[in-house]
């Protein structure tokens, strides 16, 4: 067994011919299905228990990803809830014949446990111990924060809109 944090997450994927767009570059689609997928494997793990996918924050793509270039994604749950999880994502593009490697990517997933009806279930507390930790906690914290008050923003625009007519 891997002397790993039960908070963290590493996956490394080959990008094969399979994945290109018309433009011979790694597909975007690809890479956030991937990151959909080590977004669920690190909140699951960390929560012992299914996960689903509420929210996707600030997905930037970089730089183009390559065929051929080995792709390394570096999860972390960095802030929870009471069943919600932000998962923040680094994916390191690496071209392994020249051994140079680039950051191409980074955004936030937020996930949230639930039972086998589709409930939340409450996770367990994070305890950031490290100086970084205690940041991505922090600024986890407030993502959270600027979520929330745009969605109860939006939901007072669309109650105006709905009076209107």
């Amino acid at each position: 067994m891997l002397n790993v944090p039960d908070n963290q997450l590493t996956m490394t994927v080959l990008m094969t011919p399979d994945t290109a767009n018309f433009s011979g570059n790694v597909h975007g689609g690809t890479i956030l299905k991937l990151l959909d997928q080590v977004a669920y494997a690190c909140a699951s793990r960390y929560a012992k228990s299914y996960v689903v996918t509420l929210s996707v924050d600030q997905v930037t793509f970089r730089q183009p990803i390559h065929v051929g270039e080995l792709v390394t994604f570096l999860a972390s749950v960095n802030y929870t809830g009471t069943s919600s999880m932000e998962v923040g994502i680094k994916v390191i593009a690496e071209d392994i014949q020249k051994r140079v490697v680039r950051h191409v990517n980074s955004c936030f997933f937020t996930m949230v446990a639930v039972d086998e009806n589709q409930r939340p279930i409450p996770v367990p507390p994070l305890n950031p111990e490290t100086e970084e930790e205690k940041r991505r906690f922090q600024e986890g914290k407030l993502r959270r924060e600027t979520r929330k008050k745009i969605d109860r923003e939006h939901r007072a625009s669309k109650a105006r809109r709905q009076k209107k007519h």
